[in-house]
Formats: C-alpha cells, sequence, structure tokens
C-alpha cells in the first residue's frame, strides 16, 4: 500500500468508511438535480417546481452534515434554479 505509517493506513480506513457513509447522500443529491432537470427541460414545471425543492433540499442536508462544501451546494442551488427561472419565463411570454 501507499500508506506507511500506522496513522496512514488508521487513516485509509477512516476515509473508506466515511466514503461508504457519504455515498448514498451524494448519489441521492445527483438523482434528484437530474430528475428536476428533466422535469423542466421537458416542460412539466409544475412538477419540476416540486422536484426542485427536494433537490435543494437534499443539498442543503449534504452540506450540513459536511458531505460537500456549502459552496458546492450553493453553485448547484443557483444553477438549477436559473434553469427553472428561465424555463417559466419562456413559458409564460
Amino acid at each position: 500500500t501507499l500508506a506507511n505509517t500506522k496513522s496512514a493506513k488508521k487513516q485509509l480506513r477512516v476515509n473508506a468508511r466515511k466514503r461508504l457513509r457519504n455515498k448514498p447522500v451524494l448519489s441521492l443529491c445527483k438523482t434528484s438535480i437530474t430528475n428536476a432537470e428533466k422535469l423542466i427541460f421537458s416542460g412539466e414545471l409544475e412538477t419540476a417546481q416540486k422536484a426542485t425543492v427536494t433537490a435543494i433540499s437534499s443539498l442543503d442536508k449534504a452540506a450540513e452534515k459536511k458531505i460537500i462544501h456549502p459552496n458546492n451546494a450553493a453553485r448547484r442551488k443557483s444553477r438549477l434554479m436559473k434553469k427553472l427561472n428561465e424555463a417559466q419565463a419562456s413559458s409564460s411570454s
């Protein structure tokens, strides 16, 4: 292994445990964002709004648990809302 010292070997084990714990949360974030975007681009804005709220909630939870950086969550939320708002603006005009 790359790790030579006892503490480095322990850190590998700790990181592996954390990765397993964080994976479902990250996966949920990605899935909910993808679902919201699909609905936005297909033009189902009523359902897209609900899906976007769910996606934002999952991003907030991930940021709160320090699984992703708060700025990362903010950036993803901003991009998602921008897409939703543009879709709503184009449908209303």
